[in-house]
């Protein structure tokens, strides 16, 4: 009977072994992986979908900075400088050598800021004179600066031209107009200038200044003599400007 009953309890062992066998490992592999994918799948998305929503965010930002500049510089509309050639002050004009001519100025400009709310950077100014739209003067760099509301800044750079040469045909002309006793000159300056309003500052524009002088001579004379061989014109002419 004893040996009936361990051969039964072993047979009984044996079913409940097998019922209650651990599943392979394999199995759990297979389903821990399954598991991670699915949850790094969803991770993957939340991340996509936050990032999204940051780039829009701050590509909404950037557009409503940009419309807000625009809108406040169409209200404001900058105007451009105001440019006064104040007199020229001729210490040397001599075209006695043919198809060459040396002369030496110094010349007042003055500029006027006219808005209310927006200032203006000069970053670069060179001034310079011509005749006849031929250079007649090397370029004299005035120095940057910033001009605020409403601002006026004047200058008094010397300009000098040493034996430059020039075609005949103004050489000819310069000849008959110095003898008929006036030569029109033009005093040119030539920059770079930004517009600021409040603390946004814009990109540069080109900045072209057109200054008419004329320099007589004999009976037309009307100048005032400041020193030994200088002459001072006083024009106070308003001169073109575009931007």
């Amino acid at each position: 009977m004893a040996t009936l009953y361990l051969i039964t309890q072993t047979k009984a062992e044996r079913s409940l072994a097998l019922f209650h066998h651990p599943p392979p490992l394999h199995f759990h592999s297979h389903f821990l992986s399954t598991m991670s994918a699915k949850e790094c799948g969803h991770h993957g998305k939340g991340h996509n979908k936050f990032r999204r929503r940051l780039l829009f965010g701050i590509l909404f930002f950037i557009l409503i900075v940009l419309i807000t500049v625009l809108l406040i510089w169409a209200i404001l509309r900058p105007s451009k400088p105001r440019f006064i050639l104040q007199d020229t002050t001729v210490y040397g004009f001599n075209a006695s050598v043919p198809n060459f001519l040396t002369s030496s100025f110094q010349v007042t400009v003055s500029s006027r800021n006219p808005n209310d709310r927006i200032g203006i950077y000069y970053d670069r100014l060179d001034l310079y004179a011509t005749y006849r739209n031929q250079q007649i003067t090397p370029r004299t760099s005035l120095p940057p600066t910033y001009q605020g509301h409403k601002d006026v800044n004047v200058w008094s750079p010397f300009i000098n031209g040493n034996m430059i040469p020039i075609s005949p045909d103004f050489s000819t002309s310069l000849s008959s107009e110095q003898a008929s006793g006036s030569v029109f000159l033009t005093i040119k300056i030539d920059g770079r200038v930004r517009w600021k309003v409040g603390a946004f500052v814009s990109g540069r524009y080109h900045l072209y200044v057109r200054c008419p002088a004329i320099i007589t001579f004999g009976s037309k004379f009307n100048g005032v003599i400041v020193a030994q061989n200088a002459v001072k014109f006083q024009f106070v002419t308003r001169c073109s400007v575009s931007v």
